[in-house]
């Protein structure tokens, strides 16, 4: 290991006796730039290691809890809604903690419970180019967008686009402040006032069932 050490500190002189005076302070010269070079790279980044590209967001998830009573649907409900629909809004509502009814209220409104034929219910996109599904999910903001942060599966389908809207309001405050999330569903105080409406009209008199 000595004659190793003795032999790596005199090859820098072997070196300059092989190529001469005037080589050598070019070749020390070169030396010096490339690590003056390599230590202004590391420190501007221009070496470090590429970043991983950002790993998609992960949806927002339920948290499963001690099943609460629900609100039992009122007539009207039961006439306006098809039944797979009210079926999804109740489990889906239950899962999350998020009332049902504000569910069915919102997918009343966005697109009268998957019934509606206009642009992006079914298919593509809504007329403002952003929105799909039964429950008209932003596809176009973000990165990433709402359906990217909350959606699973297929954005029409209402199984996936119910249990998105859920997640949704759950993660925006809907436990604690049902107005403030639904506002964060729609930016629109008239939507809120709408919505409140539509649940009030969905909820049987009598409390829970």
């Amino acid at each position: 290991m000595i004659a190793l050490a003795v032999w790596a500190l005199l090859l820098p002189f072997r070196v300059a006796a092989l190529l001469g005076l005037r080589r050598s302070l070019v070749v020390g010269c070169l030396l010096v730039l490339g690590i003056t070079v390599y230590g202004v790279a590391e420190d501007l980044g221009v070496l470090a290691a590429p970043r991983p590209a950002p790993a998609k967001a992960s949806a927002a998830t339920c948290v499963p809890t001690k099943p609460s009573a629900q609100v039992k649907a009122s007539a009207a409900a039961k006439a306006d809604i098809p039944a797979r629909y009210l079926t999804l809004y109740q489990r889906e509502g239950q899962r999350c903690g998020v009332p049902w009814t504000v569910l069915a209220a919102i997918g009343k409104i966005e697109s009268d419970h998957g019934r509606s034929r206009a642009p992006g219910v079914r298919s593509g996109v809504n007329r403002f180019g952003c929105c799909a599904g039964p429950m008209q999910f932003n596809l176009r903001n973000g990165p990433p967008s709402t359906w990217d942060r909350y959606g699973r599966g297929n954005v029409y389908n209402a199984r996936d686009a119910i249990a998105a809207a859920a997640r949704y309001l759950r993660a925006s405050g809907a436990r604690t402040n049902l107005r403030k999330a639904i506002y964060a569903y729609n930016h629109s105080r008239a939507y809120v006032a709408q919505v409140l409406a539509a649940a009030r009209r969905y909820q049987a008199p009598g409390g829970a069932r």
